[in-house]
């Protein structure tokens, strides 16, 4: 295909997801009111939430989308570590420190302030939070010295699925000014040209594609090409091979046939929002009803406006007859079904909770009278209803962002000539390993089986002694240890804790030969001073 058709497939792609952008905008004012832009245009200054009474459903998006970061990607600590693929054996030395290096830098670079990873990220969570999907992008920077990352509007983005099931053509709309376009491209249209002369700030549309090579050129060493296409004038701007993927889409919740993710969390809290709001608006209604309660008036009884402001004074006829009943009364009410409907909201919002995981997320906590073993079992508990969470996060958002941007740095000469590596790293496939709340509770399990295992070992050398050398007591030990967050660096190396366990076996058995031999010299003495042998003897004992 050329670029025009690959541009009325993009057009193809965007007509068909235009009922998907009717339920993002739907979710969007319901959850995300900064996000609710999908089918209509927001004027700056607009009351972001003017439609909503209650603002827990935007709460609890908000503290869901906080918590991915701050779980998952902690500023104050590495939370991914580079390592060989499929690799089961301990690492050497060399290979330990370049991958430890290659981790370093990878790092810096990602946490430089012109490269924006914590804004792109933070508006991703939240877009993933409420929409099941975020659409992110990493690349160098015009400059070539860094990297770049930016996340897109949903709004402006579409894609299809390759035969394996993973994104493959993806497209987004970019809408720019004249001036910006003739900075970025090296050639544009004659009309972009000409506007960029009379009225640079004139706003027009450009299309940009990521398509596989054969796609678009089947000769082409490159996996995939980039290509921005003006559409308005069918005017190629340019077309570049590419290695990466460019687009990160991390996708919660799919469902097959769709190639658009849900978020399991707004599904089900989406119901519960609305009820929330019209139950909001009632019961504001009713409290209001109470204490500025509806008024009854006698007709011609009352002169001029009825005043119910404070100091308010209202005029009546001094010849109506007050025995006839008051000229001015409020409304008979009840009120009895206030605290009932006031209880529905709190459970409500409870649902609410529940939807989106936040009653999941906390660890459980553990108190003196608990065991090791209800202990164990409430961890357990915690990993089962974490793992829907974690898993998609770390495996399509943490992973793709982390390959994504080690391939970059890679062919960007960033981690050096590979020919400087160690030969197990030159042709080595590289993945990531990731720190998180449920890989720091699956391993404090160890912990509590170290606990669990002494336990059993002690009933069991009560009937058999020679049970007790069953268990490994320096390998249990050490993966303990790690488990529970102790530094790998803080501990001696398996064959240093030999070396020191032979040099006191060593310094034990030349002190047992010690006092063996102070031992025979005191017994020689004491018989030589009892006269039993002769000096001679004695002499020769010693």
């Amino acid at each position: 295909m050329d670029a025009k058709k690959l541009s009325d497939v993009a057009d193809d792609l965007f007509g068909k997801k235009a009922p998907l952008n009717s339920l993002h905008q739907e979710i969007a004012d319901n959850f995300y009111p900064e996000r609710a832009d999908f089918t209509l245009k927001r004027s700056l200054g607009n009351d972001f939430a003017s439609n909503l009474m209650s603002s827990y459903p935007v709460r609890t998006r908000r503290s869901l989308g906080d918590q991915f970061s701050s779980m998952l990607r902690p500023t104050a600590k590495p939370w991914f570590h580079v390592m060989r693929k499929h690799n089961d054996k301990d690492e050497d030395t060399e290979t330990k420190a370049w991958l430890q290096y290659f981790e370093d830098v990878q790092r810096r670079l990602m946490y430089e302030r012109a490269a924006y990873l914590t804004r792109a990220t933070k508006e991703g969570d939240h877009d993933f939070a409420a929409f099941g999907q975020c659409a992110l992008s990493v690349e160098l920077n015009r400059d070539k010295n860094g990297l770049l990352y930016r996340c897109w509007h949903l709004r402006d983005m579409a894609w299809q699925e390759d035969a394996e099931g993973c994104v493959g053509f993806v497209t987004r709309k970019w809408k720019a000014p004249a001036h910006q376009i003739v900075n970025t491209f090296k050639k544009v249209s004659r009309q972009i040209t000409e506007a960029h002369e009379k009225n640079p700030f004139e706003e027009f549309e450009l299309l940009h594609m990521v398509v596989p090579s054969e796609m678009y050129d089947k000769d082409s060493r490159f996996p995939r090409v980039s290509i921005w296409y003006d559409r308005n004038h069918d005017f190629l701007l340019e077309d570049t091979p590419i290695h990466g993927r460019h687009y990160i889409i991390p996708r919660w919740q799919t469902v097959s046939g769709s190639q658009y993710a849900y978020s399991p969390a707004t599904v089900c809290a989406l119901p519960d929002a609305r009820l929330l709001q019209a139950m909001t608006f009632t019961l504001l209604e009713a409290a209001e009803k109470a204490t500025s309660p509806p008024m009854v008036a006698t007709k011609d009884a009352i002169r001029g406006d009825v005043s119910l402001y404070a100091g308010g004074v209202t005029w009546v006829d001094r010849e109506y007859d007050e025995r006839l009943g008051d000229a001015l009364r409020p409304i008979s009410q009840d009120f009895r079904g206030f605290n009932f409907g006031a209880d529905m909201s709190m459970q409500v919002q409870g649902q609410l909770t529940a939807a989106f995981y936040l009653d999941k997320l906390s660890m459980p906590q553990r108190t003196q009278a608990m065991t090791a073993y209800e202990v164990g079992q409430r961890v357990q508990e915690y990993i089962r209803d974490a793992l829907p969470i974690f898993e998609p996060l770390e495996m399509e958002y943490n992973a793709s962002l982390c390959e994504e941007t080690f391939g970059l740095l890679l062919r960007g000469g960033a981690f050096g000539s590979p020919m400087e590596w160690p030969k197990t790293l030159r042709a080595a496939e590289i993945e990531f390993g990731f720190e998180s709340p449920l890989h720091d509770a699956i391993d404090s399990q160890k912990g509590q089986k170290v606990q669990e295992l002494q336990a059993l070992t002690a009933a069991a050398v009560a009937l058999d002694p020679t049970a007790g050398y069953i268990p490994n007591a320096k390998a249990m030990l050490r993966d303990a240890l790690v488990s529970v967050g102790i530094e790998p660096k803080w501990l001696h190396t398996e064959a240093e804790v030999d070396e020191q366990a032979a040099a006191a076996e060593q310094k034990a058995a030349q002190a047992q030969q010690l006092a063996a031999l102070e031992s025979a010299s005191a017994s020689a003495k004491n018989i030589g001073q009892s006269g039993m042998v002769p000096e001679a003897d004695l002499a020769a004992t010693i």
